[in-house]
């Protein structure tokens, strides 16, 4: 049973001498269709709280991510990146990942956060972000900060919703595909779709077989 988030991983590197962390996380990466995003969420030293009921985007209903998106934004700094299909079969995923999230660290530094100064929490166990930066930042990668860290979990939420909202307007758009529940997943209605009707600009053509 997965714990809820709390701030100990954020208040270590606090004590270490970060002065700012941002958490990042990722949605989208094993999609068919749609853009892969990077969420990223800034906290600064001396932060106690975080809004209640926070978890990994994954672990919460659709209602609860929608309840929770708007406090996250009020509770800290966020933004999101993306990374087109068009770009993802140029470039693969894992340089979309990064040129995700660094379009999401240029608007945190646009908003006044001074990313320079941070250092970065990303879920996973591969450092997929300084490849993309021509300035590096000190990178602590932990697999399931998302569940574990509440600046990934807020991360992860921005993208998330962010992410959903931007699949269900496509989905009007191409209304065969089932995007509006499956958000560009390999779900069996979308792929029944793309063998009888084929692909859209939005499909990352590289990846179907």
């Amino acid at each position: 049973m997965p714990t809820d988030p709390t701030l100990e991983v954020e208040h270590e590197l606090f004590a270490s001498g970060a002065s700012l962390i941002i958490g990042i996380d990722e949605v989208g990466r094993g999609a068919m269709a749609g853009p892969v995003m990077v969420g990223v969420c800034a906290v600064k030293q001396g932060v106690q709280d975080f809004p209640a009921g926070l978890r990994d985007s994954k672990l919460v209903s659709e209602k609860k991510r929608l309840s929770l998106f708007p406090e996250v934004q009020a509770w800290a700094p966020t933004a999101v990146g993306e990374a087109s299909a068009a770009e993802i079969d140029e470039l693969g995923i894992t340089a979309c990942l990064g040129l995700a999230a660094r379009r999401a660290l240029i608007l945190l530094h646009e908003a006044g956060v001074p990313v320079g100064e941070a250092t970065v929490l990303l879920d996973g166990s591969h450092d997929w972000l300084n490849p993309a930066l021509s300035s590096k930042l000190p990178v602590i990668t932990r697999v399931k900060a998302d569940q574990d860290c509440a600046v990934v979990s807020a991360a992860s939420i921005v993208a998330k919703v962010t992410r959903d909202e931007l699949m269900v307007n496509l989905d009007a758009q191409h209304p065969d595909y089932g995007w509006a529940s499956n958000k560009g997943y390999g779900a069996a209605v979308h792929m029944e779709a793309i063998k009888t009707i084929g692909l859209t600009p939005y499909h990352r053509a590289s990846w179907v077989k």
